[in-house]
């Protein structure tokens, strides 16, 4: 149990960065926000952008949302919280002169107009006296900004022998490849191949190691494919290396740069000649495999959205979700399908049921406008034989059902399993994990297809780290099991699986904190799980901690909505402090094999190999590999900074190879051990790639 609570945001009002009677002028100078903005840039605009419109888990920092949480506070209020807690996890790190800079920053960018009095830390004016109104133009230009990406092809080069992947190849993977997100359409994150095995792996060596682009979230996937190795870096870049040698073959910047620290593209994908990527500004894009030269580029969402999860090709179509959906605006989140070989739009599901259509009135009557959420932010799972692909939805937006007012409705598709026909895009079932999610615990991640004899499973984890099992025909709940504390449920129906919510969470309301395991770090989150086939085991990497939540009321206009909600984190209580538990599961009866824990949570996808050993990196640097049967450690390395990403298994020339990538950013599983992990200290920088194998002749 913690000590105390540790404050994470206010709104998650600063993620990253950081009674007196109605003034005419704000208890600042000008020059004082000139310097906050400049600051603001440094230390907060990675997350909260520029404008201060916020994104992801980051929420406008400007406007009516902002003075709704803010607005009968005071300055001296505001300065204490940003000295003590940002920039997040490192509180007090910039000097007294920055943290009253930013705070006069906030309240102009709110509306406020400089006065003749500099601001300082004993300051004591209510916010909404001095500040409300809008974000001036003006003020963003004043800011910092990045230079712009040099676009194309910036390292030009051949691959000297491609083979198109063909339709047959992604069905069944060369044993030496690693063709798509997780390796296989079933989503096991599992290779064949065993040259390293539990007897040897104590014996592996760095080989190469690459490094990569600096800024924005790194959660690669690298992708292996007749010994070459494309490879997705933030900044939407994207290289081909020599997977034997780390040579460098060719490079293309497709750009825009992509600074913010949530979300980072986590894996392409291939089909026959041709490369395909989904970038951070909602666009997708196809390059030649040979040489990196575009083939076309098509928009899958309009400004202000994004797209981070990942794409995947089935029958000559690429399929791909859509994120950024968390304001309120006509257009919603969805899945589409694109060709191959024009990058024509095929079809389109939208994830977010409207008025008249089914699902639709599962909103509380709320006007479609209002309807937010729903983002797809992790590529799906493809049944050939049922023709059937599956896709996890997120959460409804704002977090809180009071703040986003939908009562006890559903608000599909949210938080659910759908299963569409990849052919036509047409929803065939859908089964919904928690309806009416309220915590930020949303069900959108790996989709994992398992056959137990005759009984098709679909199994799938989410934040409230209850590993699901349905039946992938037709969505038929058939069981589940508790993979850490949680206390959001008081029951789970064992025949439908429907949930029933504590009474606070059901009946809460806005302003009033809410406690609840875990948190909205999640049980499970992004960090996929791995299907070790040869004993039928599911091997999970979990999270601890738990955290209070109070939802905000929300403007109802068009661009408003948002995440609109604070939050303070704490450790989990039983796990000692440690927030990191690594466990397997059988797959049939879902009991626990074996677990372990430690203070770090995983912060990479588990990766398992038929050698029978599996591994696993965290956010305190350390990659390790872990005996199948036992979850014993038999080896570990120390890399530059957090082991981030989904590690891969393939081969050259006979040789088996283990990668992986180190990262920083990603929302709330870094966001919440930078808060709690105090004693633990890594770089700010060292994205890298790192390749392992046996010794030579070994």
């Amino acid at each position: 149990m913690a000590k105390e609570f540790a404050l994470v945001a206010s709104a998650f009002a600063f993620w990253c960065c950081c009674a007196v009677a109605q003034q005419d002028t704000g208890p600042f100078i000008q020059a004082q926000a000139s310097e906050g903005h400049s600051e603001y840039s440094a230390a907060c605009a990675s997350c909260h952008q520029e404008n201060l419109a916020g994104g992801g888990e980051a929420p406008s920092l400007a406007g009516g949302n902002f003075l709704k949480s803010w607005g009968e506070r005071s300055t001296r209020e505001l300065y204490d919280y940003l000295h003590s807690a940002m920039p997040l996890g490192k509180g007090g790190s910039l000097s007294d002169q920055t943290y009253q800079n930013i705070v006069a920053f906030l309240l102009e960018a709110n509306g406020a107009t400089a006065g003749g009095q500099p601001f300082t830390a004993q300051t004591t004016v209510k916010i909404g006296n001095v500040a409300n109104g809008p974000l001036s133009p003006g003020l963003v230009s004043r800011g910092q900004t990045l230079p712009p990406l040099r676009s194309g092809v910036t390292i030009a080069g051949e691959v000297s022998a491609y083979t198109p992947v063909t339709e047959a190849m992604l069905l069944e993977p060369p044993d030496s490849d690693w063709l798509m997100f997780r390796r296989n359409y079933q989503g096991w994150s599992f290779s064949p191949l065993k040259q390293i095995n539990a007897a040897n792996v104590k014996n592996l060596q760095l080989k190469w190691a690459w490094a990569m682009n600096e800024g924005g979230a790194n959660e690669v996937t690298p992708i292996v494919h007749d010994g070459v190795m494309f490879l997705s870096n933030t900044d939407n870049i994207v290289q081909a290396l020599d997977a034997k040698t780390g040579k460098l073959i060719w490079e293309n910047r497709i750009g825009p740069r992509s600074p913010y620290l949530y979300g980072g593209n986590r894996s392409l994908a291939l089909y026959e000649d041709k490369v395909f990527v989904a970038t951070t500004d909602a666009h997708l894009a196809a390059l030649d495999a040979r040489s990196g030269k575009a083939a076309w580029k098509v928009a899958i969402g309009s400004k202000g959205h994004n797209q981070t999860g990942g794409v995947m090709v089935i029958h000559g179509k690429v399929l791909v979700g859509l994120t950024g959906c968390s304001a309120y605006g006509t257009e919603k989140c969805a899945i589409s399908a694109y060709d191959a070989e024009t990058g024509a739009q095929d079809w389109r599901f939208t994830t977010v049921a409207l008025t008249g259509t089914p699902g639709g009135d599962t909103w509380n009557g709320l006007d479609d406008l209002y309807r937010a959420g729903g983002e797809t932010w992790i590529a799906g799972t493809y049944d050939p034989e049922l023709n059937l692909t599956y896709w996890g939805v997120a959460q409804a937006k704002p977090w809180m059902r009071a703040s986003r007012d939908t009562a006890n409705g559903a608000a599909l598709y949210s938080s659910s399993t759908v299963a569409l026909d990849p052919d036509t895009g047409k929803l065939k079932w859908y089964h919904s994990h928690s309806p009416g999610e309220s915590l930020d615990l949303d069900e959108v991640f790996e989709r994992v297809l398992i056959d137990q004899g005759a009984q098709k499973t679909v199994m799938t984890i989410g934040k409230a780290g209850i590993l699901w099992k349905l039946d992938r025909a037709n969505g038929k709940f058939l069981g589940y099991k508790e993979t850490v504390l949680q206390n959001v449920f008081t029951n789970i129906d064992p025949r439908t699986g429907v949930p029933t919510y504590r009474d606070e969470i059901a009946n809460g309301k806005t302003n009033e904190w809410i406690q609840s395991c875990p948190s909205e770090e999640g049980g499970h989150n992004w960090q996929a799980m791995s299907y070790y086939a040869p004993s039928n085991l599911l091997i999970i990497p979990l999270s601890q901690s738990c955290n209070e939540l109070n939802g905000h009321d929300v403007e109802r206009k068009a661009g408003s909505g948002g995440v609109a909600a604070a939050v303070r984190v704490y450790e989990m209580p039983g796990t000692n402090g440690n927030m990191g538990k690594l466990a397997a599961y059988d797959a049939r009866t879902m009991a626990e094999v074996w677990s372990f824990q430690q203070r770090a949570p995983f912060l990479t996808a588990v990766l398992s190999t038929a050698g029978g050993v599996a591994f696993v990196g965290d956010y305190d640097r350390s990659f390790k590999a872990v005996e199948v049967r036992t979850g014993k450690t038999l080896w570990e390395t120390r890399l530059g900074t957090t082991v981030q990403g989904y590690p891969v298994s393939f081969s050259v020339d006979g040789k088996q190879y283990i990668a992986v990538t180190t990262g920083l950013g990603g929302g709330s599983p870094e966001n919440m051990p930078n808060v709690i992990l105090t004693e633990v200290h890594r770089p700010n920088s060292g994205q890298q790639l790192y390749v392992f194998a046996l010794p030579d002749g070994k």
